[in-house]
C-alpha cells in the first residue's frame, strides 16, 4: 500500500532562498522507490528546489545510476524488488561511495532506524512524511557534506593533535589524515568547537541533526561510536562519556 507524502510543493522552497553546490551548479540527488507515483512526486519537489534529479525503481539500477551520476545525496527506500536499500547502501559504501543517504521506508521501529544508520546511512524518514520535512532534513545533509559555501573565518579548528579543516573537509591526528562521513564530520566538528564541555545527547541532537530524531537519543550513540573507532583506537582516548550527562571532547596533552 502506497504512504503518500503530505504538503505543497511550493511551500518548502518558498521559506528558504535555493541550495546550490560551491560552484554554482544544481544539487545532484538520487531517489530510489519502486513506487512510480512517490518517484515522481519526490522528483516534481526536488526539482522546484532547483536541484538535478535522478529516479531508480530497484536496486540495481540505483546502484548503475548512482556509480554514473555520482549525485550528492541519495534517498533510498529499504524495501526494493531485487536487493534491499540497505544492501544497496553497504554496496556503495564499500565501494568507498560517502554520499549522504536518507531512508525512505514505511518501516518506523527503533530497529530499523539503527540498522540503517549502523550500515552508514544518515538519516531516516518513514512514510507517510511531509515533503517540508524531508526537504528540511535534505537540506541539512547537504549542508553537513560541505558542498554549499559557508563563511570560512576560523575554519582551522586544532585540539590537542587532532585537526579538523572546515575548508577541506579533512581530519587529521598527530598527521595521519582521518575518514569521516558527511555526519561524523559534523558531530567531529561541533565537539571540537567546544573542547573540554560536556555536551548532552539532546544538545548534539539539535546541532549535529536539526532536530530531535523523534527523541532517539541512541543515533548519538551510535555516532559516538564511529568516531571513536576512527578518532581513538589505538590511540589515548579524547571523546569521553560523562554518565547521565552527555559527552566532551578533551586533549591528551
Amino acid at each position: 500500500m502506497t504512504n503518500s507524502p503530505s504538503g505543497s510543493l511550493h511551500s518548502s522552497a518558498a521559506a528558504q532562498p535555493q541550495v546550490r553546490r560551491a560552484d554554482g551548479s544544481p544539487i545532484r540527488a538520487v531517489v530510489v522507490d519502486d513506487e512510480d507515483a512517490l518517484t515522481d512526486l519526490l522528483s516534481m519537489a526536488l526539482r522546484y528546489e532547483g536541484w538535478d534529479v535522478r529516479l531508480a525503481s530497484d536496486g540495481q539500477k540505483a546502484l548503475t545510476v548512482v556509480r554514473e551520476f555520482r549525485p550528492d545525496v541519495i534517498i533510498l527506500d529499504i524495501m526494493l524488488p531485487d536487493i534491499d536499500g540497505l544492501q544497496v547502501l553497504s554496496r556503495l559504501r564499500a565501494d568507498g561511495n560517502q554520499t549522504p543517504i536518507l531512508f525512505l521506508t514505511a518501516k518506523d521501529s527503533l530497529d530499523d532506524r539503527i540498522a540503517g544508520l549502523t550500515v552508514g546511512g544518515d538519516d531516516y524518514v518513514t512514510k507517510p512524511f511531509s515533503l517540508e520535512e524531508l526537504v528540511a532534513r535534505l537540506r541539512a545533509l547537504i549542508r553537513r557534506s560541505g558542498l554549499t559555501t559557508e563563511d570560512t573565518s576560523d575554519s582551522y579548528i586544532v585540539v590537542g593533535d587532532l585537526e579538523l579543516d572546515e575548508d577541506s573537509y579533512e581530519v587529521r591526528r598527530g598527521g595521519e589524515l582521518i575518514e569521516l562521513t558527511a555526519t561524523e564530520f559534523e558531530l567531529l566538528r561541533y565537539l571540537m568547537r567546544n573542547p573540554r564541555r560536556v555536551l548532552s545527547k539532546m544538545q548534539i541532537l539539535d546541532r549535529v541533526w536539526s532536530y530531535d530524531f523523534g527523541g532517539k537519543s541512541s543515533v548519538v550513540e551510535i555516532y559516538i561510536s564511529y568516531l571513536r573507532k576512527k578518532i581513538d583506537f589505538g590511540r589515548p582516548a579524547m571523546i569521553h562519556t560523562v554518565r547521565g550527562v552527555g559527552y566532551v571532547l578533551k586533549p591528551t596533552r
